[in-house]
């Protein structure tokens, strides 16, 4: 016969534990959109929760009243949140993709509510992010993401976070570089192919003013978008390997300017 000895102790540890998983969950991609039922989120979150306090090692909570027992969850949801949103940022940088490419063919006009996030985003964006977030699921991004919550508690323990306002600022500058770059960089073929397409059609304007340039130039430009897109498409395994590697980069630098 198996006894389990769980005191109350043990319940706010347990809680503890379960907020910071509960934040993370609710927060990074894959499981924060909305065609996720909640009740499946909350279930991950409490079987996460179970197995990393089976595994954890048994810290003890000092607090003399409940205000502070409260401080201390509240840190706990913030560390959370705070992990998570470094993989969180990662995959808006499809939306600055979608963004910068329907921008130059001209669907930047043309915007549709997403249902599994609830904002209105542009056709391109919504195509890459489908895309790469099925590239990332098939290549394991989550196994990575769970793990990277698991390997928080060995680095900030439950209570353990120090929460640093210039490193965390720090952190966020860091990212807007890289955030403007690897989303250029992902765009990069669209924005190329319209950019001498405009150098052409200057050049057509400037030969031949009586052609109607705004008509021919806007069917030009979805014609030649769609076909660098679809001559493209390859190329997105290699785009998610740059947002994976980013997305580890920045929950890294989220956790080390927790510690």
């Amino acid at each position: 016969m198996v006894t389990v000895d769980f005191n109350y102790a043990d319940l706010e540890y347990f809680l503890l534990i379960l907020v910071r998983v509960s934040m993370f969950v609710y927060v990074v991609p894959f499981f924060n959109m909305n065609n996720v039922p909640r009740r499946y989120r909350t279930v991950l979150s409490v079987m996460i929760s179970v197995v990393l306090y089976g595994v954890l090692p048994r810290q003890e909570i000092l607090y003399s009243t409940v205000f502070e027992y409260t401080m201390i969850v509240a840190k706990e949801f913030l560390t959370g949140v705070l992990i998570g949103m470094g993989v969180n940022l990662c995959s808006s940088i499809l939306a600055l993709t979608g963004a910068i490419a329907d921008m130059e063919v001209g669907f930047s006009m043309v915007t549709l509510m997403d249902p599994a996030t609830r904002q209105q985003t542009t056709i391109t964006s919504t195509l890459y992010q489908n895309l790469i977030m099925l590239i990332l699921v098939i290549s394991g991004m989550y196994q990575y993401v769970i793990g990277a919550l698991a390997e928080s508690y060995e680095l900030i323990p439950v209570y353990g976070a120090n929460f640093d306002a210039a490193k965390l600022l720090d952190v966020a500058v860091r990212f807007m570089g890289e955030y403007i770059r690897i989303g250029f960089q992902i765009c990069l073929p669209i924005f190329a192919a319209i950019l001498m397409l405009n150098v052409v059609l200057g050049i057509l304007a400037r030969v031949s003013p009586q052609m109607n340039m705004f008509a021919v130039g806007l069917q030009l430009k979805i014609f030649v978008g769609l076909g660098v897109i679809f001559l493209t498409v390859f190329l997105l395994p290699r785009a998610a390997e740059m947002i994976f590697t980013e997305a580890r980069r920045m929950t890294a630098a989220f956790v080390e300017a927790l510690m």
